[in-house]
């Protein structure tokens, strides 16, 4: 009889990858992992501790290929920017591994290479090394909160879009003046949330980047 056939790292990520595509990091499982290749959960611990341990790596992965022939160029901040919408547009081709990098942290090659060039931006900028660190978590987090919050919106389905216009349009267009006399006002130039995303990623990026700028003393 011939024995069960041994899954590399790779083609595991690979899977799970695939059935990321499908499902959240809630739903997913080892198990449903080990049924999709043909085999059992324990084959699969072989290569992960555990599910957190292989979410992470798929995430990472994610980043590696966000990083794969990037080449710094321009000043720190446009080197920051250019990575963030590189990781940006990685995520955007795997929505639902976006929740997983922003919930899991990331040890891995790909989390490194980001790691390493937002810090080496920060320090060509002129900041003191000590200010660095702090400035770099700030950066991190807001990065990947927003492409998380945009992974989000990207995955609803037609219907879950159109009712969250509607409620949309209710809460806003239907708004009682004499409750909500400022939202009554600017009703019809309110913007649904899921609105022009790309332009306000790189509008409050931009932002954020600018008020660091501003605290760097001049030579």
């Amino acid at each position: 009889m011939a024995g069960r056939r041994r899954w590399s790292t790779e083609e595991i990520l690979d899977a799970a990858t695939e059935l990321l595509r499908t499902s959240d990091a809630e739903s997913f499982s080892v198990r449903k992992l080990a049924a999709t290749l043909g085999t059992d959960s324990s084959s699969l611990y072989r290569h992960f501790r555990s599910k957190t341990e292989l979410l992470r790596a798929v995430a990472d992965r994610i980043l590696a290929t966000a990083m794969d022939g990037y080449r710094p160029e321009g000043d720190w901040k446009q080197r920051i920017t250019a990575l963030a919408l590189r990781v940006r547009e990685a995520f955007g081709r795997h929505p639902q591994l976006a929740a997983v990098w922003g919930r899991y942290a990331s040890g891995g090659i790909g989390s490194r290479l980001v790691m390493e060039e937002v810090l080496g931006a920060l320090r060509a900028s002129g900041l003191p090394d000590e200010e660095i660190p702090a400035r770099y978590h700030r950066i991190a987090v807001l990065i990947a909160a927003l492409i998380a919050s945009e992974a989000e919106a990207g995955a609803l389905t037609p219907e879950e879009h159109e009712q969250g216009m509607e409620h949309f349009r209710v809460a806003v267009l239907g708004a009682d003046p004499a409750r909500f006399p400022t939202l009554a006002h600017f009703a019809r130039d309110i913007r649904p949330l899921g609105a022009d995303r790309h332009a306000a990623f790189e509008e409050i990026l931009a932002a954020h980047l600018a008020h660091i700028e501003s605290a760097i003393l001049p030579g």
